[in-house]
């Protein structure tokens, strides 16, 4: 089995790339959208609210105190990494050795590829690019935030031009859908032969 990770930063566009890599018939396993369902495990819960006690109000994690927090202080947000970041790495583990025995290509969907050190297990890595102004564009549009919310968001994240330096494959998603298409094809059929 071939593992290929799907990266870029926030608003670049890998998600339309997975979403396209799914349509093909191949199995990406949403990172992301697994962290976002980890907020409501009680087990990780109780473990934010001991170290981010304001931030869990009956019960529930509220999501946009604890960004507050942790976008503007970097010591707390590497208190929040060191809950998260074990979570993900034991169950992506799990989740590739299921797969490993059905799928000849199993792709990743995942924004924090290198910060989580997963890169060394990919066969390769497709990074999702597009010019800063068109990213910012998008953030701010699909999750209704100012500029400056955008800015802290974007600033915690390894660059994206860090990210094309070392990737395998670089796919600027600022052109029509079909296009868009056509490239994430060729590239399912380069990884596959290789």
């Amino acid at each position: 089995m071939k593992l290929i990770a799907i990266t870029g930063s926030i608003g670049c566009g890998k998600t339309t790339i997975a979403k396209i890599v799914r349509e093909q018939g191949y199995t990406v396993f949403d990172v992301d959208a697994w962290v976002r369902r980890m907020y409501f495990q009680k087990s990780f819960i109780a473990q934010i609210a001991e170290v981010f006690p304001s931030v869990v109000e009956n019960g529930a994690v509220n999501k946009r105190e604890l960004r507050n927090i942790v976008f503007n202080d970097a010591k707390q947000l590497k208190k929040l990494e060191s809950l998260t970041h074990p979570f993900l790495r034991k169950y992506l583990k799990y989740v590739i050795k299921k797969n490993s025995k059905y799928d000849e290509c199993f792709f990743i969907d995942v924004a924090l590829l290198y910060e989580l050190k997963l890169d060394k297990f990919c066969d390769f890595v497709i990074v999702a690019d597009v010019d800063y102004e068109i990213q910012k564009k998008r953030v701010m549009k699909r999750d209704n935030v100012k500029a400056e919310d955008f800015d802290k968001i974007n600033n915690v994240q390894m660059s994206n031009e860090a990210k094309k330096e070392k990737a395998d494959i670089v796919i600027n998603t600022d052109k029509s859908l079909n296009l868009l298409k056509l490239e994430v094809i060729t590239m399912i059929d380069y990884v596959r032969g290789c």
